[in-house]
């Protein structure tokens, strides 16, 4: 349940993160009640997932790492934004070092 729940705040938070590009700064209003309302759900699904019993260092940096990684993609192909192979040399680099947190959390 504990994935379950990071899972579905991640990709609120992308969802919200996509809203406040589409916004243009918030000259787009339509836009504002997504972004306002995903971040609170977003947050609100990190928090259960820590009381879950998920530890912090595990859950934010899996947050954070697919979290940048679906925001550079999507971005990429909603608004034409620039996605080069040092970026996603970068991405990878993430996502090796929130696994190498993962699996040394797990070895005692």
């Amino acid at each position: 349940m504990m994935w379950l729940t990071l899972a579905g705040a991640i990709l609120i938070e992308v969802f919200a993160t996509m809203s406040l590009r589409a916004s243009d700064g918030f000259r787009k209003k339509v836009w504002i009640a997504p972004v306002v309302v995903g971040y609170v759900a977003a947050f609100s699904l990190l928090s259960v997932t820590l009381s879950l019993g998920m530890p912090v260092g595990i859950a934010y940096g899996v947050w954070s790492a697919a979290g940048v990684a679906l925001v550079a993609v999507i971005a990429r192909v909603l608004f034409a934004e620039p996605l080069t192979w040092v970026m996603a040399g970068g991405i990878a680099l993430i996502i090796a070092g929130v696994l190498t947190i993962e699996l040394s959390g797990s070895v005692r």
